[in-house]
């Protein structure tokens, strides 16, 4: 039996079901789980003095794309709308191996951490010269952070008429079996599971219909989630309704890809019959603010959504379009994008703190994670509000108004991750190291 206590902290924001506040609380955890929540509680493990210090749930990460940590700030692609940027980056990814997608994943993963995020899905989409998802997951297991990584697909080419250029594309019968595989090598449905595997055909412009509709029906016979790009600017509506002939959410409505085991990416252009569609499915919503203002897709109608009941949560999106992997300050950006588009009062920093914990466990089916209560998982973000990024705050549990965007502590599964602001788990510097020179080899 392994316990840790933590002790003394200024402010526990639980996020459980009654949203409490506790000041001056104890959290005991106690072989990965959440035992006890009090005050001046005891232990004969270790104890973490956790004085001018907020904690808060881990945060949860609903869209990335940890390989592209190894193509920030591309020239060509700065100042690129999506399609246009797409077809900037296809040809560097297509240079990718094994060592670019496990050193890459440990970066994104690591970057992630230092942000407060305890649980992460990845889309990888692409499979160059022998890459699998095995690296991506491989990379996860040393970080230690709780993983959600998802086999992505293209099977169109440019030949096809396809946007990713041929070298990038699969087979579709291919592309099933390689899913079949990996659900059965390291998917786990257990509560409190490290591992999750879900399917994740790119987007309705890289693969066929055919594959949309069989991915559906391989998941739901697995038992997995389903997950792609959906309605991400005005150029993704115009080929759905040029191609289809209809508008995204009719699309992925067609094929099965509505429901409580759905969520979809950036969903930027949804209009208002589509957001009553994915509240009634359960369908949920990966927001990823900071990438919808670098390509320029626009501002995700996110208050719509939360006052129609669709589930949301946070994305930071593949560095290569956001440029950092910092999920605190993606909750930031998306509050301060819906007092843009609606009003001062649209979003306070308590709902997007929410939307980034809870909000993005709801979406991701882990309902044991996103929160801190009792039976629930111990993975817990310790935020250090003593310093000059709190001074003076009259709230420091407001965190995204005037609080750090940095952890000072991390665990996950009760295990620590993050330790005075530095990773534990790997060798950091080593890795950094390993990244640059491989980002050098491919700029070369």
């Amino acid at each position: 039996m392994t316990e840790i206590l933590l002790k003394n902290a200024d402010t526990v924001l639980t996020l459980d079901d009654d949203r409490r506040e506790l000041s001056r609380a104890d959290v005991r955890i106690r072989d990965g789980v959440i035992v006890e929540i009090g005050s001046a509680l005891t232990t004969t493990g270790e104890t973490h003095d956790l004085r001018g210090c907020v904690v808060t749930p881990g945060l949860v990460n609903t869209h990335h794309h940890l390989y592209q940590s190894l193509t920030k700030a591309v020239p060509g692609g700065q100042d690129a709308l999506l399609f246009g940027w797409l077809q900037t980056l296809y040809p560097i990814w297509a240079r990718f191996g094994p060592e670019e997608m496990f050193v890459s994943a440990q970066v994104g993963l690591a970057e992630l951490a230092l942000s407060g995020c305890t649980l992460t899905s990845d889309h990888l989409y692409l499979y160059p010269n022998g890459a699998r998802l095995d690296d991506t997951i491989a990379a996860a297991g040393e970080v230690g952070l709780r993983f959600h990584p998802t086999r992505g697909a293209m099977s169109i080419g440019e030949s096809d008429g396809g946007l990713p250029p041929d070298s990038l594309v699969e087979r579709e019968a291919a592309i099933l079996e390689d899913s079949i595989r990996v659900i059965d090598a390291f998917h786990d449905a257990s509560d409190g599971a490290m591992v999750r595997v879900g399917l994740a055909p790119c987007s309705p412009f890289s693969v066929s219909r055919d594959l949309m509709r069989d991915a559906a029906v391989l998941a739901r016979d697995k038992g997995v989630m389903l997950h792609t790009h959906l309605a991400e600017n005005d150029e993704d509506i115009a080929y759905s309704l040029e191609k289809f002939g209809c508008r995204p959410g009719q699309y992925a409505e067609d094929l099965g890809w509505t429901g409580s085991d759905v969520w979809h990416a950036h969903c930027v252009k949804l209009d208002g019959q589509e957001i009553d569609l994915f509240a009634r499915s359960r369908t949920g919503v990966a927001h990823c603010p900071c990438s919808n203002c670098r390509l320029g897709s626009g501002i995700a109608p996110v208050r719509r959504m939360r006052d129609a009941g669709v589930k949301v949560g946070l994305g930071v999106d593949g560095s290569a379009s956001n440029d950092t992997g910092n999920l605190i300050l993606e909750a930031r950006q998306s509050m301060l994008l819906q007092r843009v588009a609606n009003g001062a009062d649209a979003m306070s920093a308590r709902e997007a703190l929410e939307i980034a914990t809870r909000g993005g466990a709801e979406v991701l089916n882990r309902p044991d994670c996103g929160q801190i209560a009792v039976g629930k998982r111990a993975d817990i973000a310790v935020w250090d509000v003593s310093g000059i990024d709190s001074a003076g705050s009259w709230d420091p549990a407001a965190l995204l108004l005037a609080g750090p965007t940095r952890v000072k502590h991390s665990f996950v599964e009760g295990r620590q991750i993050v330790r005075d602001g530095q990773v534990v788990t790997i060798d950091l510097p080593t890795v950094i190291e390993r990244q640059n020179r491989l980002a050098r080899h491919l700029a070369g």
